[in-house]
């Protein structure tokens, strides 16, 4: 959120009157005129002005202020056309095209506001609120260097302009650079300490930076400046939802909401609050509302469809009818026309592969990703990495040492990265975001690479008609199954879609925790937007038959005090005490989180949408998982991962036959020990941990595809 205290009233200038005699009660009424308009008495200071130019009609400086009210009236084109006219009488007046300018960049004419600031500095360089002025027009078009350029300069004429250290800041934090923005936030507060817009953007600059203690005291402060101040409520929700205290979120959102119901962005935000406390119809009617008041707002698009994939009740036409409607109203109109693409097409070379990822960091993506860039063959394949991220963390490091080549991409728009990857001459190009958060698929669109693809990140099509190929496997997305439908073609690997690298820190497994307690635990550490009402049906039935089992919930969602009840309630409704279950959240350190599985005896993967690097963690840790198969790609996950280990036995494929394998193996102390002294060496030696075999599988597969792309290119 910016602010702007940009000087609508100009300057007041010594003129000749036109008619002899009138020059002092001009001069009167003038003097008069400005004292009510400073003052914000616009009415009687329009009625002035006017009395002026009946006087004079040549009269610049009241034609020009006339002008001013008009647009502090919301009366653009009555604002133009008085603005107008007096640059037409006076064009050696700086604050004329100056003002001409703010109110065409109101009215959303960024080109001709830009060139009107330009024209005030031409008249007058050192014009600071002018540099400032075109700073933010020259970000709003994307510009951020020349922005950043003009907030500086401004900066240097008037080192005490607090708007545009905060602005100067805004541009920097859109570019990535998160302590150079930092630092004028807090010049901005040096020079005002109750500037309410500089705390808020200090509050989302430490938020992208992860101290998201320090980023809500701002956004506190900002709000104890400005209580209605909608935009700081909604990052203020961001920053609670964040700590998982989804129901603080959600109260911040709504206030937010209530202060500016036409607010998309906060629709949006609490839509993905609701998602995470597993409300999924509330979030998703949220989402149509962000998208209704803002039909190009691809991100709350992107979360609609996400979270469709956790809905039980959702048939997959519907999904994949929204997934083409994403593509038709976000990316077609960004589709190059014609073939552009100058990649020396010979089959055999070196390839230039580019993964495009906010996820190389610290999260479940990185686990399946890292295997891979450390197994690259590099005589095969050059490896160009896209980095969206905004908080860089020791897996950002891991990572980067295994690539060719490392892009950040934070702050780059989409033009300007997709035209990045035209100059780096990209070959295959990798999604690996899909519809989750921070993805850059309207690069994609833009078809920056003669062959693109989807993997890992996101469990459907994106339904991007630039997007070539979807990597599956024949387990979760069958030959012969017609629910296997797809935008994009289905590469099936084989032997599975998925390599998992176990951290290094995991703790060895340990007994089952019922041989010394009596007590059989189950567990679940997926997400509780996973926890589908029929997956709770199940889950409360499996307890009702082992009156004496518990259940353990781990997500960082139940940090919140009023989540938690809500979970004891459904469950309660479906006959589960509360004393029955354990919920947990999130702990910072990977070993802690792993070692939570010494408490759980046996994991329940959640459906309709299973588990990934859940599933991988519980069987690394010697835990069992029983997974249902499901109707889609993301309800088929679980069965991939467990046919690779050969536990098919694991694997149900009715709800009925879900809880039979759970309750049998509940009662099998002797095959839970055996279980959980063998899994972590049995899928070492699985297909799920050899990297180098899956690095070769991948890399056949990309000069597949890269041999057909040449020959139908050859063919054209």
């Amino acid at each position: 959120m910016k602010r702007s205290r940009r000087g609508l009233a100009g300057e007041k200038r010594r003129r000749e009157a036109r008619e002899p005699g009138s020059l002092a009660a001009v001069q009167a009424l003038f003097g008069d005129a400005l004292r009510h308009h400073q003052g914000g008495r616009l009415a009687e200071a329009e009625r002035l002005y006017r009395q002026i130019l009946a006087l004079d009609p040549r009269h610049a400086d009241s034609l020009h202020l006339l002008g001013v009210i008009a647009f502090q009236g919301g009366r653009h084109e009555n604002a133009i056309d008085l603005i107008g006219q007096a640059i037409g009488l006076e064009q050696d007046v700086a604050f004329y095209p100056n003002n001409l300018g703010l109110v065409l960049e109101d009215k959303g004419r960024l080109d001709d506001a830009i060139e009107h600031y330009e024209r005030a500095l031409a008249l007058k360089p050192d014009f600071a609120e002018a540099h400032y002025n075109l700073g933010n027009a020259l970000k709003h078009r994307g510009r951020l260097d020349d922005a950043i350029e003009h907030y500086a300069r401004a900066l240097a004429l008037k080192p005490d302009f607090a708007e545009a250290h905060n602005n100067l800041g805004n541009a920097l934090k859109d570019q990535g650079r998160l302590d150079d923005a930092i630092e004028h936030y807090e010049r901005a507060l040096a020079l005002e300490p109750d500037f309410a817009e500089a705390h808020n953007n200090l509050g989302e600059a430490r938020n992208d930076r992860g101290r998201l203690d320090d980023a809500i005291e701002h956004y506190e402060r900002a709000l104890a400046l400005k209580p209605d101040y909608a935009e700081a409520h909604n990052n203020l929700g961001n920053a609670l939802g964040d700590q998982g205290r989804l129901g603080d979120a959600i109260e911040h959102f709504e206030r937010a909401l209530a202060l500016k119901p036409d607010f998309a962005a906060a629709h949006n935000n609490l839509g993905n609050a609701l998602r995470d406390r597993g409300m999924l119809d509330d979030a998703i009617e949220r989402y149509e509302r962000a998208l209704a008041l803002k039909p190009d707002f691809a991100e709350a698009h992107s979360n609609l469809l996400l979270c469709m994939n956790y809905h039980s009740a959702l048939a997959a036409d519907r999904l994949e009818a929204e997934s083409r409607r994403w593509n038709e109203h976000h990316a077609l109109q960004h589709r190059p026309i014609g073939h552009g693409h100058v990649n020396d097409r010979e089959p055999q070379r070196r390839l230039r592969i580019g993964y495009v990822s906010p996820d190389f960091r610290r999260h479940s993506v990185s686990y399946f990703l890292e295997p891979l860039l450390r197994a690259h063959d590099h005589a095969a394949v050059e490896v160009f990495c896209y980095a969206e991220v905004r908080a860089p963390d020791a897996v950002t490091d891991r990572l980067k040492a295994f690539a060719d080549h490392w892009r950040v991409t934070v702050g780059m728009s989409d033009d300007a990265l997709a035209q990045r990857i035209r100059d780096d001459k990209i070959d295959i190009l990798v999604d690996l975001a899909g519809h989750t958060a921070s993805n850059r698929l309207l690069v994609f669109a833009r078809k920056p690479a003669p062959v693109q693809l989807t993997w890992l990140g996101y469990p459907h099509t994106t339904g991007l008609s630039t997007i070539d190929y979807r990597l599956v496997d024949d387990i979760t997305d069958p030959p012969d199954d017609a629910t296997s439908r797809s935008g994009e073609r289905l590469v099936r690997l084989e032997g599975g879609f998925l390599c998992y690298g176990p951290p290094a820190e995991a703790p060895g497994p340990v007994a089952p925790p019922s041989l010394s307690t009596g007590i059989v635990t189950f567990g679940s550490l997926n997400k509780l937007a996973k926890v589908s009402p029929p997956c709770l049906d199940a889950w409360a039935a499996l307890l009702r038959r082992l009156p004496s089992a518990r259940l353990l919930l781990k997500s960082k969602c139940l940090a919140d005090g009023a989540t938690r009840a809500l979970l004891y309630a459904r469950l309660a409704e479906r006959g589960v005490a509360p004393e029955r279950v354990t919920l947990l959240s999130s702990v910072p350190k990977t070993a802690d989180h792993l070692a939570v599985y010494h408490r759980i005896d046996i994991a329940l993967d959640s459906f309709p949408y299973n588990g990934t690097t859940t599933t991988c963690e519980a069987l690394w840790m010697g835990v069992p998982v029983v997974t249902l198969r499901g109707e889609r790609h993301a309800g088929r996950v679980g069965s991939s991962l467990l046919g690779r280990l050969d536990l098919h036995g694991l694997i149900a494929h009715s709800v009925e036959e879900y809880i039979e394998i759970a309750a049998t193996l509940a009662a099998d102390r002797g095959r839970l020990a055996t279980l959980r002294q063998n899994l972590r060496t049995r899928m070492a030696a699985s297909p799920l941990n050899d990297a180098p075999a899956f690095a070769r599988k991948i890399e056949a597969a990309f000069r597949t595809m890269w041999r057909r792309w040449c020959e139908k290119d050859a063919n054209h």
